[in-house]
């Protein structure tokens, strides 16, 4: 048995990218921020659909028009696919750790 909370480096220079699950039709990851944001101006445009929920941290989201989405321990949101989207805020102090499911 593993726990999504446990395993986090005391450093992270780089979010942290652990595939659960890979398959043909499903990849599941957790992801750890630690003050991390999407680059600049890129912007994520999946061919799949993205379920995430937020375990632990906090985190902002912005969507190409705008849209800006806080989340907290708990919050989930579907975010279909090709809806450009960024990481615009996470917290600094602690770990965010995020569980997303793609799928198609």
């Amino acid at each position: 048995m593993k726990n999504l909370l446990t395993d986090i480096p005391g450093t992270l220079p780089d979010e942290l990218f652990d595939t659960l699950v890979d398959t043909p039709s499903v990849c599941i990851q957790r992801i750890v921020s630690r003050g991390h944001t999407t680059p600049g101006d890129d912007w994520y445009d999946q061919d799949t659909n993205e379920f995430v929920v937020l375990l632990k941290g906090a985190a902002t989201l912005e969507f190409e028009k705008g849209r800006m989405v806080g989340l907290e321990p708990g919050n989930w949101l579907q975010i279909p696919a090709h809806a450009k989207h960024r990481v615009a805020w996470t917290d600094e102090s602690s770990e965010t750790v995020w569980l997303a499911v793609h799928y198609t």
